[in-house]
């Protein structure tokens, strides 16, 4: 383990914690930490000494999103929708490893869990948060739109219209009411807790558990979670290639005063 490694890998007890590790970014989600934590993911699939994943972010937060600082649309040297597209394709391949990991991930959840990084948790089997904890999907703020529209699966429709027509940003408990999360604990209980219930899951034999999480991954995937994902992508494609005012906007107060300006500009017209 190098000052390098953007995923801490740790193992203890048949519990493998991987600590996202960019705390300088508010563990911001960058193409080298897809890479990292999806190649955690690969190798913790084979370890026979893993039988369930906690995953969390270093420091005060769990994630900020998608590092703003990334001209993501341009990713792969066109803004128009196929290009788009493949990046959109990309991100959820990275935002499902939670989903595709056969073993149970428990997401853990301290200050910010924001956009890509709020779908990243939502895409694990079981969320436990502390009070310091606020959720939400501020995209559409942003001519933006998430790259997996999760979301209705986890809460229901009509919170996640809520949550995804305004980008508005709630806090721990409200998440709890709505769903979003299973447990909320004091910051200093978080861990202890969420590590208590993974040893318990551990303890059972791993394929009757992996056999659980397929049955249950199989019932959304069969009402159509898969598909719903692939059409949100193929829909936001367009929605990304789009410059529209607020886009241009944004750009050009972040060209010329920097993306710190630019997010506080866009930021101060939903102020009430």
């Amino acid at each position: 383990m190098s000052s390098d490694d953007l995923v801490l890998v740790e193992s203890d007890q048949k519990v493998t914690h991987f600590r996202i590790n960019r705390p300088s970014k508010r563990n911001a989600i960058s193409l080298e930490l897809m890479e990292q934590l999806s190649n955690a993911f690969r190798n913790a699939e084979t370890d026979p000494n893993t039988h369930v994943v906690v995953l969390s972010g270093e420091g005060d937060h769990f994630g900020a999103g998608y590092d703003l600082t990334v001209d993501w649309r341009n990713l792969y040297g066109s803004k128009n929708p196929y290009g788009v597209r493949r990046m959109l394709s990309e991100c959820v391949e990275f935002e499902m490893n939670p989903w595709t990991f056969s073993k149970p991930v428990i997401a853990m959840i301290r200050g910010y869990c924001l956009a890509g990084s709020c779908e990243l948790a939502m895409m694990c089997c079981i969320s436990y948060a502390s009070e310091t904890a606020k959720f939400g999907e501020p995209e559409i703020r942003f001519s933006a739109v998430p790259p997996a529209v999760v979301m209705p699966w986890v809460i229901g429709l009509r919170h996640a219209r809520e949550l995804l027509y305004s980008g508005n940003i709630i806090d721990a408990d409200d998440a709890l009411r709505i769903g979003l999360v299973n447990r909320v604990f004091p910051d200093y209980e978080l861990e202890a807790e969420t590590m208590k219930y993974a040893r318990t899951v551990a303890a059972i034999d791993t394929e009757a558990v992996q056999s659980m999480k397929s049955c249950i991954n199989f019932t959304a995937e069969n009402a159509g979670f898969k598909q719903s994902i692939q059409y949100g992508v193929d829909n936001g494609a367009i929605v990304e290639a789009t410059e529209t005012r607020s886009y241009r906007n944004f750009i050009k107060i972040a060209q010329k005063q920097g993306l710190t300006a630019a997010i506080r500009w866009r930021e101060s017209q939903f102020a009430q």
